[in-house]
């Protein structure tokens, strides 16, 4: 089974967040890089930038296919993972780490809490694979 830290919070879309304070830290899934394969380009939104739930912010580009990224949570893009640029491939790499995304000021923390933990995205992929 893929690896999913339980520390996280997941989406259907198979992001996940970190949350620390009111600032999300998304990006995708193990599930999600390895189904994709090698990632070779990452396209961010910029700073400032604000976004609605479930909105996509930017695609990650891989050997097989462009896919687009959503933000699971509503709110104002404070940061993006400017390495990327360079090293995409830590979106295969360390997806949980240096592959990172963008950070994201939530506009309502809480709605965090309505996402998948470790234990229910488990259970959401045993789903999709059967």
């Amino acid at each position: 089974m893929s690896n999913i830290p339980e520390n996280l919070r997941y989406s259907k879309d198979h992001e996940w967040v970190l949350v620390e304070g009111d600032v999300a830290t998304i990006g995708i899934t193990d599930y999600a890089q390895s189904s994709l394969g090698d990632v070779v380009y990452v396209d961010f939104p910029r700073v400032g930038d604000k976004f609605a739930a479930h909105e996509a912010f930017g695609s990650v580009e891989s050997v097989k296919a462009v896919s687009e990224i959503f933000t699971p949570l509503a709110g104002e893009v404070v940061e993006v993972n400017e390495g990327l640029n360079d090293t995409p491939e830590a979106v295969n790499s360390d997806t949980y780490g240096a592959g990172w995304m963008v950070k994201l000021k939530m506009e309502n923390p809480g709605d965090a809490d309505g996402m998948m933990s470790a234990t229910e995205y488990e259970e959401y992929l045993e789903g999709i694979d059967h």
